[in-house]
């Protein structure tokens, strides 16, 4: 009776799990800790390239956002003082761009308006990304009506 009841159910047979280090079929072992090294050897420049172009675009777009002010203010310094001077002196003194950098044109748009554009040539000083791209040009154009006569005050 006992020996019966064994032979109708065979006993399951377990997967043997190799360890990490046992051999393969080929007899090498099998030891992934110098692939993982040398992948991100490969990858982490790759990845520093483009975190710190991430970092260049971002200071661009904060430039532009910066030259987008300083015409805005120009131009309201050129609608409510007639000096030439006027609009120069509010980008240098009402924002941080270097005024050796800024240029400042203002000319008539007509029908009582005056139209400024303030171009700035920003330097690109993250490492290993700006020396690629060089200076890059931001301009903004702002447009508002004339408040005063024309006479200086």
């Amino acid at each position: 009776m006992g020996e019966g009841h064994r032979q109708d159910h065979p006993a399951p047979r377990r997967r043997r799990r190799l360890h990490p280090r046992q051999a393969d079929v080929r007899g090498r072992h099998r030891d992934d800790g110098g692939q993982a090294a040398v992948e991100l050897a490969l990858v982490l420049p790759l990845v520093c390239t483009l975190l710190l172009a991430v970092v260049q675009i971002g200071l661009i777009v904060h430039t532009h956002l910066l030259v987008v002010h300083a015409a805005r203010e120009a131009v309201r310094a050129a609608a409510v003082d007639p000096r030439p001077s006027a609009p120069e002196a509010a980008v240098v003194g009402g924002t941080p761009l270097r005024a050796d950098r800024v240029q400042v044109d203002v000319t008539d748009a007509g029908s009582g308006r005056v139209r400024v554009r303030v171009t700035y040539d920003m330097p690109t000083d993250v490492p290993l990304v700006g020396p690629l791209l060089g200076d890059v040009r931001v301009s903004a154009d702002a447009v508002m009506r004339v408040e005063h006569d024309g006479a200086p005050p």
